[in-house]
């Protein structure tokens, strides 16, 4: 039970990766109030990964690596390790909080705002050495549905609503949708 996992995606961003290295048990996401337990790091909604979080709490950090659309299901942004990498018409701004290193008390976060509609797209927390609080926001999937993330729910288009679902998922993606 010492063995370390090794972060694998199985659909790249666009840009090849290098593999990180989580150490046991794997990484915990919350989505709103759901948990999926051992994840990979990886996000996927209507199939396709859309979202990848790291974290290097050695250093202070949380990374994140999202695929944003709109809702017609045109990718419109891509924020690759909390920098826009692709951003139509500087639409979207990321706010990191200064100060968090090794030595910070005030655990990493990251919030990514539409700058057009003031709405939070998706702001991550770091809760533990080996979890993270997806905690809100509102993004569109690959096929322009609405995601929602409350601290209460995950609402994926008008279809689904996940409340207080517990998942394990043994190494692999949270799968929404």
């Amino acid at each position: 039970m010492d063995d370390s996992v090794a972060f694998r995606r199985t659909e790249p961003f666009g840009h090849a990766t290098t593999a990180d290295v989580l150490s046991k048990p794997g990484l915990e996401l919350r989505i709103g109030s759901n948990i999926f337990r051992s994840t990979n790091g990886v996000v996927t909604i209507h199939g396709k990964e859309q979202l990848f979080v790291e974290l290097k709490p050695e250093l202070g950090l949380l990374l994140a690596t999202l695929d944003l659309y709109n809702e017609r299901g045109v990718r419109i942004a891509h924020l690759r390790r909390n920098v826009l990498t692709l951003n139509e018409g500087e639409r979207f701004a990321v706010d990191i909080p200064p100060g968090q290193h090794a030595s910070s008390t005030e655990l990493p976060s990251v919030r990514l705002t539409d700058l057009q509609s003031g709405r939070v797209v998706l702001e991550a927390r770091m809760a533990s050495e080996y979890r993270v609080d997806l905690v809100c926001g509102e993004l569109y999937s690959h096929k322009g549905m609405l995601v929602e993330i409350t601290p209460h729910y995950c609402r994926i288009s008008s279809h689904t609503t996940l409340f207080g679902e517990i998942m394990e998922t043994r190494g692999g993606p949270a799968i929404l949708g």
